[in-house]
């Protein structure tokens, strides 16, 4: 008989999930379930940096452009493969807000016996369904079924079996009526989903700003490389020159210590120079993973974007950059959808103020069966009627002892502390996001207006720069002239070789600026995923 409930209750449940089976994960429900989580996570090594590998004669080599750069950044970045773990945390909340209207269902079974004047046993089963839909409506079906055993003699059923089959719902009048309400908390997780997408935009869009100033930092040191080593060859020419005058007597020996200094000067600027290429280097390989892979780990790198600035561009309109800044940034999208967040809030808040009203029903089929002894006069068995569970479930499906139940139940807050704090705490974030709107729009438009400077004054420093540049040269030359004709000295010379070398670096400086100026602009005004081809998706 046990076993014959058992699968009753199996029964009975499968019947009850058919009616909801889309609410049943997939077939392999179980499985999925009871199996052990995974624990260790498997790390990808760095990807398609092969792709970018050129081969020559004299080694391997990464040659990258800043587009091929960017492109590893993406894939291979572990700053920007974290940031991105926040938007699958905030799709988990929306997944997890859906848990209010899972179904339910319980089974039990037991067995008591109990001894007493009179022994009795007693295997209750119970089976239970619940499930809340979005309306708010909330419905439960249960079965219960109880198989009673006892040594009394006066006992019209032994074993006595009573089963009941039972409906009932409620629907919420006032406060949970309606899709809406009952849904906010899944319409607040996706709201807050999309504020996360915009802030994982805003810091990809940090995170490869630094990247892209990285690549500048070697262009840079690689550019000012040139420059130290183009110093060094000038004065190793200046030091054989003196030398040779100085074996001819044509210089005095104490003038020779100049150009042996400058020499020496310019092989520490060179060391220096390769050192801190080198050090740029390094972190380049660290934005693009290139340092996870011993294959790549000290493969030399060649950049292959010019570091040029065009000679004419046109000006810049400060309220139209302004414009885009406003349309663009997802720092000020994401505060425009902590708003929507907050007007979702405060309609949670006022539905916890309402009172509680609510619609409910219940109808029950019940049924009674067993060995059913007949007594006579003296109280004496005259005969049995054999009977089981079968003869239960016959009558209870007959409907010939049903029960309805509808009513009302109110419950009214006389005062509700908790949920008018709610609804203040609510209007007060609302206010304060308002203002941080407001801030950040002010903080938008002062960048970019200091973007749009800056870029206009690196400009100039560049142009400013070839002009001194040119200047420079024409100098040297004037003192190599003046020197070769004995009406100048050789301090002059070096003085004159220094500024050139010093307007050399200053040149490529102020166009590695401009640069980081561009791209302080395309980060202000939000276009710089854009402009660079990348798409989160």
């Amino acid at each position: 008989m046990i076993l014959t409930r058992v699968i009753l209750i199996a029964s009975l449940c499968a019947a009850a999930l058919s009616a909801q089976i889309s609410s049943f994960p997939k077939p392999s429900y179980f499985r999925e379930t009871f199996r052990r989580p995974v624990l260790n996570v498997e790390l990808r090594p760095p990807a398609r940096l092969a792709d970018f590998l050129i081969e020559e004669k004299e080694g391997k080599r990464l040659e990258l452009s800043l587009k091929s750069y960017l492109e590893l950044v993406m894939a291979n970045n572990t700053d920007i493969a974290v940031s991105r773990l926040t938007v699958e945390v905030a799709q988990d909340a929306v997944t997890r807000a859906f848990a209010a209207f899972d179904p339910f269902a319980t089974g039990r079974f037991t067995s008591t016996q109990s001894k007493t004047p009179t022994t009795d046993t007693q295997q209750p089963a119970l089976f239970t369904y619940n499930q809340t839909l979005s309306s708010g409506t909330n419905y439960g079906v249960s079965f219960s079924a109880l198989k009673t055993t006892s040594n009394s003699g006066v006992s019209t059923f032994n074993p006595a079996i009573n089963s009941n089959l039972q409906f009932t719902f409620a629907q919420p009048l006032i406060k949970n009526r309606g899709t809406f309400v009952n849904r906010l908390p899944i319409t607040t997780a996706r709201s807050r989903l999309r504020q996360t997408g915009y802030q994982l935009q805003d810091t990809v869009m940090q995170l490869v700003m630094n990247a892209e100033n990285a690549y500048w930092d070697v262009a840079l040191a690689r550019d000012n490389l040139k420059v130290q080593d183009k110093a060094l060859e000038l004065a190793d020419e200046a030091l054989k020159r003196a030398q040779r005058e100085l074996e001819l007597g044509a210089m005095s020996p104490l003038d020779i210590y100049q150009p042996q200094q400058n020499y020496a000067t310019a092989q520490i600027s060179v060391s220096q120079a390769r050192y801190a290429l080198q050090q740029t280097e390094d972190a380049l390989r660290k934005q693009m993973g290139a340092d996870l892979d011993p294959a790549f780990r000290t493969m030399p790198i060649v950049l292959t974007e010019s570091t040029d600035v065009p000679t004419e561009t046109s000006a810049i309109d400060a309220e139209a950059q302004v414009q885009k800044a406003l349309l663009n940034r997802p720092d000020l999208k994401a505060v425009n959808q902590a708003l929507d967040v907050d007007d979702l809030q405060i309609r949670s808040a006022k539905n916890g103020l309402l009172p509680d009203l609510q619609l409910l029903g219940m109808y029950s089929m019940q049924g009674q069966g067993g060995d059913q002894y007949l007594y006579g006069s003296s109280a004496q068995i005259i005969g049995v009627i054999p009977g089981g569970f079968g003869d239960v479930l016959s009558q209870m499906f007959g409907f010939g002892f049903p029960i309805y139940q509808f009513g009302l139940q109110l419950r009214l807050p006389i005062r509700n502390h908790a949920a008018a704090a709610d609804l203040a705490d609510a209007v007060v974030a609302k206010r304060r996001d308002a203002l941080t709107e407001r801030g950040v729009e002010q903080s938008v438009r002062l960048d970019v207006l200091t973007a749009v400077s800056q870029l206009q004054s690196s400009k100039a420093s560049v142009k400013l720069a070839r002009v001194a540049l040119d200047f420079a040269r024409k100098y040297l030359e004037a003192e190599q002239k003046k020197y070769e004709l004995g009406t100048s000295q050789i301090y002059f010379v070096l003085q004159a070789q220094q500024s050139l070398v010093n307007a050399e670096s200053a040149l490529v400086q102020n166009s590695i600026l401009y640069k980081r100026s561009l791209l302080n602009l395309l980060r202000r005004t939000g276009e710089l995923l854009d402009e660079r081809g990348i798409q989160l998706q």
